[in-house]
């Protein structure tokens, strides 16, 4: 290392110590400053003399809610105050100084960050935490705060289709604790699992740090999990350092997975689908046993009662059930019998039987008689030489392959547990976004990455014949450079595991959709099943119904209470009852 770089490491390795002559002590201005977030209480632990005090503030956290003490420079003697109730949170801190702060050239694409406006945005706010499991804030104080200077909520808005992806709430301490040395913070940061743009964290940090340089501010602060990666990533390529700052926290059930410990090596294996039940079982306080981590089988028991599971298929589903899901034929059939809408449908065969059906729709789509995940179908084929390919294709997974008329419309998933309808969802095929730089192979590639980092490695897009297929019917080159903020199509179908990304509709999807579903999953005597829809708008009446699923993955419609209706479905006793205030 260089003289010159070691003099400023060292600088600023002294910098980053945590300021020891803080204000607002007890007796000043600002003593025992607590900051309402919305998500709970941040509790300034540098302005608290006593420990004690820092702990009875925690102790008085309400219920729902996550407050933190930061600043604490004597956890262990805080948590010694109530040992069975606090623990010392587990997460790094690290300080980005903003006169060294640099803001970005890069103009951002796709995309814009704002301020928060509207009560809409206070509910799409709320909508993405929950999608990210994270405690949701309370709408009437954020909606409250929203001209104060103390807390700003940053957006990062989708473009084309207004959606909100990405949010960060920043805490101007100058305003909030009367700090001598004013300072900032940043917290609760989300970027949507669905977002195909890159690079939504990194301009929402951005946009707040800009925004406190502006108003002067010394630095700003952020509170990270020791074992979050790519979020230290980030913050270590904008220039954050790490600094010897502790936080304290309650026990509650928000925060078990932080005083528990380590998960046994069962759990580490298990995929999210399985995951979210076994979670919400234990919530509960009934026992579970992971009989192979790796294919989803656990067991459930509570009492004299046990029941075994792989993922949300449990015992409760008959094998009559089942087959009449894994088998597309029988599914449409019953439907049809019982009054509900599918779209006509018969067995691939020579290929002058298979033109004359294509020939008879104009459009169609094949698939394997017996699959899942989206695997060897393809959609909206009009020539009869893509059609025999796709036979040829679909083959690789079932010896029968389906001919089915192609309908129009959007991908509706409704999720049906007990016979009701718990959640409903839009399913859209994977997108990719150009940057004037990278090929579509690599944008493609990038995409993947990005999907699978939020969905626990279970959503990618293949690079396989109908991927190539669907670039090039759009008039595209796998080795062709998109310019900058252009979008294209690369599958038709919305399948999770094939890249597609879930839009939760549950609230406004239309009464005579809801009442299909129930009547289909009655059809088929299923207790629970993902039933998929094809509709021209969710809150209208028209649909066809093209397959049933009897092993839906509840995970993909958080914040919506899958698992919950799941395991009621399982242990009613349990069942905790919703309360409103």
């Amino acid at each position: 290392m260089s003289s010159k770089h070691a003099t400023r490491a060292m600088r600023l390795g002294r910098r980053a110590a945590i300021p020891q002559e803080l204000p607002g002590r007890e007796g000043g201005p600002n003593s025992n400053a607590v900051v309402e977030c919305g998500w709970g209480r941040l509790i300034a632990g540098h302005t608290f003399k006593e420990p004690a005090r820092i702990a009875a503030a925690l102790l008085d956290e309400r219920p729902g809610q996550r407050d933190i003490a930061f600043y604490v420079e004597r956890p262990h003697v805080v948590v010694a105050q109530a040992p069975q109730q606090l623990f010392i949170d587990p997460s790094e801190a690290f300080r980005l100084w903003l006169s060294e702060y640099r803001p970005s050239r890069a103009t951002r694409k796709g995309f814009t960050v704002r301020r928060l406006r509207t009560r809409a945005d206070v509910a799409a706010v709320n909508t993405l935490y929950r999608s990210r499991r994270m405690v949701p804030v309370d709408p009437m104080r954020v909606w409250g705060q929203r001209a104060e200077r103390q807390v700003i909520y940053a957006l990062a808005e989708d473009r084309a289709s207004g959606e909100v992806i990405g949010v960060a709430m920043g805490i101007d301490h100058a305003e909030a604790f009367g700090d001598s040395q004013p300072g900032a913070s940043l917290w609760a940061l989300a970027v949507t699992p669905q977002a195909s743009h890159p690079g939504v964290g990194e301009a929402l940090t951005r946009y707040l740090a800009e925004h406190f340089q502006a108003r002067g501010r010394a630095y700003m602060d952020v509170s990270v999990l020791h074992d979050n990666a790519s979020a230290i990533a980030l913050y270590e390529k904008l220039g954050f350092q790490h600094i010897q700052v502790f936080a304290v926290k309650r026990r509650n059930a928000i925060n078990e997975p932080l005083f528990t410990g380590p998960q046994t090596d069962a759990d580490a294996h298990l995929n999210p689908y399985a995951r979210i039940i076994v979670d919400e079982a234990r919530r509960r306080g009934i026992y579970v046993e992971v009989l192979d981590a790796e294919n989803g089988y656990f067991r459930l028991s509570l009492g004299g009662r046990g029941v075994v599971c792989r993922e949300s298929l449990s015992e409760l589903t008959s094998a009559i059930a089942m087959s009449r899901c894994a088998d597309k034929r029988v599914t449409l059939r019953l439907l049809d019998e019982a009054g509900l809408k599918v779209p006509a449908q018969t067995a691939a065969g020579e290929p002058e039987h298979n033109a004359e059906f294509l020939k008879r729709h104009g459009a169609i789509v094949v698939k394997p008689v017996e699959g899942e995940q989206g695997k060897g179908i393809s959609v909206h084929l009009t020539s009869a030489d893509d059609v025999e390919a796709a036979i040829a294709g679909a083959s690789q997974y079932c010896d029968r392959v389906l001919l089915e008329q192609y309908c129009a419309g959007e991908d509706l998933r409704i999720l049906v547990i007990d016979h009701q309808v718990v959640a409903a969802a839009i399913r859209r095929p994977p997108v990719i976004t150009g940057d004037g730089v990278s090929t579509v192979t690599e944008l493609i590639e990038k995409q993947s990455r990005r999907r699978a980092a939020a969905t626990g490695g279970e959503s990618r897009i293949p690079l396989d014949a109908e991927t190539l297929r669907c670039v090039a019917a759009r008039g595209h080159r796998m080795d062709e450079v998109l310019p900058s903020g252009s979008q294209v199509t690369v599958r038709n179908t919305a399948n999770l595991h094939t890249g597609g990304t879930i839009h939760d509709v549950t609230d406004t999807l239309h009464p005579v959709l809801r009442s299909a579903a129930q009547r289909a999953s009655r059809a088929l005597d299923i207790p629970v099943t993902g039933l998929d829809f094809l509709v021209p708008a969710v809150d209208g009446p028209d649909y066809v119904i093209i397959e049933a699923n009897e092993r839906p993955g509840l995970a993909n419609h958080e914040p919506q209470p899958t698992a919950e209706r799941f395991v009621d479905m399982l242990f009613p006793r349990t069942r905790i009852e919703e309360t409103t205030e």
